[in-house]
Parts: structure tokens; C-alpha cells; sequence
């Protein structure tokens, strides 16, 4: 598939085929950096992965750009909802600031929205570029660092214990994992074809995944760990890279199983985000953020997220009708008038002609009012919504109260 570029005399857009690997991987090396040479050279890949697609622009054969797109599902507002994740966003140093990234990135959500797709998502590595397309910024994934002192003193599980994993306990990690990320809003699911580990290779590629298990047998909890090198408390490190339980029972008993390594590693780095209610089992709130990673959202079919999420009215009240717009969208997708009708059913949102003296949302205020990262009130603050406020605590009801969570980088 080739789209002429209007942007730049000379330059086309088509996915990439597998005859562009080579030329795939020298971009990313300029964007991200080479690996070090002691790396092994991965062989080049005898066929596209599914669920991913790469999106250049040429000049002549020259690949100059290049925006990948995975298709995803996340969890907002208890409900799946499809999603493009952009990623690999690389743009030669003679054409940075020259137009390439805006017809790329409307050809990746283009093509997703043909596949279904409502959301899209990013880690940026300059926020104000993908503000420009409607993005913003709405969590982020953070690795924490925690004193063993701290895990010495978490209170000691009152009926759970812990157990290493076995490829047969893997659907029950799923399940704990599926039940939690399904409380909050932001996870990935980890199903589809980007997820597409076995359950031995799951369990295979760390040191570790550890159970909690209550008394009844019953799997609550997990953490996944990689030991690292050495055994020389100053330096060595313990990677927690996922830690989640249904009970804080299962937290403390998954804390105290990672405290236990006190006495051969200094530190322990735990991949989280947010507010993280594994925090509620530390005796105290002391963690050292040392990495930290934006996450951005885009709306990018109102009408289509918004039913996708099955939002209801609090208490099941009377069927209320919510009219709104959306402005300011460059790539001249989610601009428009919705009407969302909401009552004890799942709401269902469509795009209606336009109306006069009805709640604006920009692209940005959209994105932060679906998450449930600000009120309309703080939107309003910032301009990012204006218009009546007759539904602002209406909407802040049906759209607030998830706490935001990112588990996985892409």
C-alpha cells in the first residue's frame, strides 16, 4: 500500500515489508541507539508478526521515518477496549521537524480504525510533539526501588503462603492478573497475538514466579522476579517485574518472600505505577522512584470509546441524554457533536449534527476526562473543556473513580 506525501515533494508512505528489515533496524539504531556490540545479532525474521504493522515513508528507496502500531485491547472502565499502540517512532536526523510524522501516524490510526479500533496509545519521548495529534499525558510506568529494611517489616500473612509457579499454575496468574487490571483503568489485557507466550515460556524466561496461595489453595497473588548477578548486598539487585495480589494478605505474603533476600541483594527495583494498592501492606509509604516512563492517551472515535466502555449512572438512576463536542483534532478524525445516553444499561454514544452551546472537549481534555485523570472542573481550569457545566459532576462520576495503572512497555 503506497500513499503519495503531499508534506514533502518525493516522499511516500507503505507499510514495510520484510525486504525493509535491514533498513528498519539502521533507523532505530539512530532514533534509540545501537546495542552494544557484545550483543548477539538476531536473525532477521522470516515473516511479519502478527497484530504489528510499520508504517515508512520513503524518499526514493531511502527509509527517512517509521511509526509502528500494535493492536492491542486495554481495560477502561471494566470493560475491554480495542487499542493501537504506537511505538518505534523514528525519523532520520535530516528530516526531524519537516511534516513526516503527521501523515504516519494518520495512516497507523487510519488502518486501526478500519480494524475496529476506538484508543490509542504511546511513551513518548517528547510529549509536545503527539500533544499536537491529540494525545496526553495520563499515567506513567515507574520502577521503584525499596529499602529491604522496609520488607523486614511487613506484617506477616495471616493465612496465605507462597509457592513457586509451575507452567500449570500460569492460567490462575492470568486470572489474578485479568481480575485486577480489570478494577483499574489503563493495563493491557495481555491477550492477542503480541502476548502470545506459552504457559512454559512464561514461566521459563525469569528466575521466578512466585504464588500466593490461600488456605484454601486458592491462587491471590504473584510476583514475577529475575535474580540478577551477584550476591554482594551493596550491589546486587532483585527485579520484581510484576507483583499483584486480591488480597493483602497475598501482598504481605509476596513482600515478605521478597524481603527474604536480604542477605544477598542490596535492592529491590519493582516495576508499578500509580498509586499502587500493593503499597497498603508496607508499614510505611517510602519508595524511590528511578525510572519513569509517560504514557499517552488519544480518543480516537469518540463515539465508539465512549460505548465501547459501557458506562452507567451511579445507582442505577433514570436514563439522562449528555450532549457534547470535541475540537481541535488535526487529523481531522474525532471533531464533531456526540450524544451519549446514559442510564442503569451500558451507555451508547453517536455522533449527531451539531449543536449549539453544548460542553466542548479539545482533543487533550477528551483523553484526560475519559481516563478519569482530571475532573471537568480542572479541565475548565485549563481551558481544555468549555461550554455549560450542567453535566460536568455527571460525567466526572461516570468517567472517575478507576485509578490509573501501566504495567507493560511496548
Amino acid at each position: 500500500m503506497t500513499t503519495p506525501g503531499p508534506y514533502r515533494a518525493g516522499v511516500d508512505l507503505r507499510l514495510l515489508t520484510l525486504d525493509d528489515h535491514a533498513a528498519r533496524v539502521r533507523l532505530g539504531a539512530e532514533a534509540f541507539g545501537s546495542l552494544p556490540a557484545s550483543t548477539p545479532t538476531p536473525e532477521p525474521p522470516t515473516a511479519l508478526p502478527e497484530g504489528r504493522e510499520v508504517w515508512g515513508a520513503f524518499e526514493g528507496e531511502r527509509l527517512v521515518a517509521c511509526v509502528g502500531a500494535h493492536s492491542y485491547r486495554s481495560w477502561w472502565h471494566g470493560r475491554e477496549v480495542a487499542t493501537c499502540g504506537l511505538a518505534s517512532v523514528s525519523v532520520t536526523a535530516e528530516h526531524r521537524g519537516s511534516g513526516l510524522l503527521r501523515p504516519l501516524v494518520d495512516a497507523a490510526l487510519g488502518a486501526a480504525a478500519a480494524r475496529g479500533v476506538v484508543v490509542s496509545t504511546l511513551f513518548p519521548t517528547a510529549s509536545g510533539i503527539y500533544r499536537s495529534f491529540g494525545y496526553e499525558l495520563v499515567a506513567s510506568l515507574d520502577t521503584v526501588e525499596i529499602g529491604l529494611d522496609e520488607l523486614a517489616r511487613v506484617r506477616p500473612p495471616v493465612s496465605t503462603r507462597t509457592r513457586r509457579a509451575t507452567a500449570d499454575d500460569v492460567p490462575a496468574v492470568r486470572a489474578v492478573h485479568d481480575r485486577w487490571a480489570a478494577a483499574q483503568n489503563g493495563p493491557l489485557t495481555r491477550t492477542g497475538p503480541l502476548f502470545a507466550t506459552t504457559d512454559t515460556e512464561l514461566v521459563d524466561q525469569v528466575s521466578g514466579i512466585s504464588l500466593a496461595v490461600d488456605d484454601t489453595d486458592r491462587v491471590v497473588g504473584y510476583a514475577v522476579w529475575d535474580r540478577g548477578t551477584g550476591y554482594d548486598p551493596g550491589t546486587a539487585v532483585l527485579e520484581v517485574h510484576d507483583l499483584v495480589a486480591t488480597t493483602l494478605d497475598g501482598y504481605r505474603a509476596l513482600w515478605r518472600l521478597v524481603g527474604s533476600f536480604s542477605s544477598v541483594v542490596g535492592r529491590v527495583r519493582l516495576t508499578t505505577s500509580g498509586a499502587d494498592v500493593a503499597r497498603l501492606a508496607l508499614p510505611s509509604s517510602t519508595w524511590k522512584i528511578v525510572e519513569r516512563h509517560p504514557y499517552m492517551l488519544r480518543v480516537d472515535d469518540p463515539a465508539g470509546a465512549l460505548t465501547a466502555a459501557g458506562l452507567t449512572l451511579p445507582g442505577g438512576g433514570r436514563g439522562t441524554e449528555v450532549v457534547l463536542a470535541v475540537t481541535g483534532d488535526r487529523l481531522g478524525r474525532a471533531d464533531g457533536c456526540y450524544r451519549l445516553e446514559l442510564g442503569p444499561e451500558p451507555a451508547v454514544c453517536e455522533r449527531v449534527s451539531a449543536r449549539h452551546d453544548v460542553p466542548t472537549f479539545t482533543m487533550q481534555g477528551l483523553a484526560l476526562a475519559f481516563s478519569g485523570a482530571q475532573t471537568c472542573a480542572n479541565l475548565r481550569l485549563v481551558d481544555h473543556l468549555t461550554g455549560p457545566d450542567t453535566h460536568d459532576r455527571l460525567l466526572d462520576a461516570v468517567l472517575g473513580g478507576r485509578p490509573l495503572h501501566i504495567r507493560d512497555y511496548f
